[in-house]
């Protein structure tokens, strides 16, 4: 392993909760996955910094305010059922598992999904569960969830995931163009469905039927 610059201590303190991210069960959890072991070995020296990081095959993972900020939005239940959409490095299915009871995630690109597993593995994270697909189509035969969070920007909020969220259920998603996007939160209750835009953000595209084509 190569020393990182930043400790996750200070990662937590002075990047996430000096920016307005108080709750303990994030925080904490935020302090125990180490970040360092979902990303390349030639990265690591600067896992605990606030900022994206390639992770290879044209990917990032997403800076650790973000993780912890959409986490946030999410307000997440021991007994939640929640589904990722965008595995990537892993680093974020990974906190979600230390909050929720089962995480369901989606990975269109074989490689990053390998080696995520490998660190899930490893971790013993065992109430995750991968899929290899097009992420804009969900999983619906694991549906409803409680919470979907969506870590690739789409062009608008993919219908097929909110078929997916159960009444009284939270979204997260990126929406815009290619260059920004907005922090959706979505929130479904008896009444329909209720949108609100709350940061500005750039992700990687979602690439599948219902959001770009690539």
């Amino acid at each position: 392993m190569i020393e990182p610059k930043t400790t996750i201590d200070d990662m937590v303190d002075f990047q996430i909760q000096r920016r307005g991210i108080t709750d303990e069960r994030i925080l904490n959890v935020m302090r125990k996955v180490q970040r360092h072991l979902f990303i390349p070995r030639s990265q690591q020296i600067y896992a605990y910094e606030d900022h994206p990081l390639p992770i290879g095959m044209e990917q990032t993972i997403s800076q650790p305010y973000i993780v912890a900020e959409m986490t946030n939005v999410l307000q997440l239940n021991p007994n939640d059922r929640v589904l990722e959409i965008g595995t990537g490095s892993g680093y974020q299915a990974a906190i979600l598992s230390l909050l929720a009871k089962e995480v369901f995630t989606v990975e269109r690109i074989k490689p990053l999904l390998v080696k995520a597993e490998r660190v899930f593995k490893s971790l013993e994270y065992n109430n995750i569960h991968i899929h290899h697909g097009d992420g804009s189509i969900g999983w619906p035969e694991k549906s409803p969830f409680d919470a979907i969070i969506v870590t690739a920007s789409a062009p608008k909020i993919p219908s097929t995931l909110i078929s997916q969220l159960a009444v009284g259920g939270r979204m997260v998603i990126p929406v815009g163009d290619r260059s920004v996007q907005s922090l959706v939160k979505v929130f479904k209750d008896q009444k329909g469905v209720h949108v609100n835009d709350f940061s500005l953000v750039r992700f990687v595209p979602l690439i599948g039927q219902y959001a770009w084509k690539g």
